[in-house]
């Protein structure tokens, strides 16, 4: 990550920290909304990898705030809310593994229980496959410069990969959490809730499995690998 972009995230957190309790004022006035507006037009002249990185953490920091739809163009939205998904899913495994870390359960802690191991190692991947999802698909519309016509491919197998991951990801981190995760007080929920919300935002799994199909069919064996060997 470049020293800009760690610059970026830290003033992120910062803001996002505080329009946790006070909406999204903070936001709005610390620029935001120009992260993709060019510098010649007044704007941080920022790619979709900053877009990915900042709305990772929207996704932890204030997932019930429209952080998406400021930043990015409503042809964009399903690719953001891949983005806000994986920054979720993130937080879900970093809670589950201090979980198990910490609880004691027969006289040692959950997570040296093999069971638990063999989940939360499963969590994990489906984890590590949204965030490399995102990280393509961030690739590639900087690629052609934000494009949503020519990121087709990318925006339907992210979209789609994300939103199969919610169902494993959820289901470990709350078996692993017991009770606890189901509590006002914990901070499981605030983002295991917002992933089931964003599942079904901008088209289904049988949505975006249908359109990947069409694309698929339409490319043939052939030229699907050179479509994807082209990438």
């Amino acid at each position: 990550m470049s020293a800009a972009r760690d610059m970026l995230c830290d003033t992120a957190r910062a803001v996002f920290a505080e329009a946790a309790t006070t909406g999204m004022a903070p936001i709005e006035e610390a620029g935001f909304g120009l992260l993709l507006v060019p510098e010649a037009d007044g704007g941080f002249g920022g790619d979709w990898g900053d877009v990915n990185a900042v709305l990772q953490i929207a996704g932890v920091a204030v997932p019930d705030l429209p952080v998406a739809a400021l930043i990015a163009p409503d042809a964009l939205q399903p690719a953001a809310t891949v983005s806000l998904m994986a920054g979720a899913m993130g937080q879900a495994l970093a809670l589950s593994i201090e979980h198990v870390n910490t609880r004691q359960q027969f006289g040692r802690p959950l997570g040296k229980f093999q069971a638990v191991q063999q989940s939360l190692a499963v969590m994990a991947c489906e984890v590590r496959a949204v965030e490399a999802a995102a990280a393509a698909l961030a690739a590639r519309l900087d690629a052609v410069g934000l494009d949503p016509a020519a990121a087709a491919f990318e925006i339907a197998a992210a979209k789609l990969r994300a939103n199969r991951a919610v169902g494993v990801v959820t289901a470990i981190a709350h078996q692993v959490h017991g009770a606890i995760g189901f509590t006002a007080e914990y901070e499981l929920n605030r983002v295991t809730i917002p992933l089931m919300r964003w599942r079904g935002e901008h088209g289904n799994d049988a949505y975006w499995a249908a359109k990947l199909g069409r694309q698929l069919a339409g490319l043939g064996g052939q030229g699907l690998w050179e479509a994807l060997t082209a990438r």
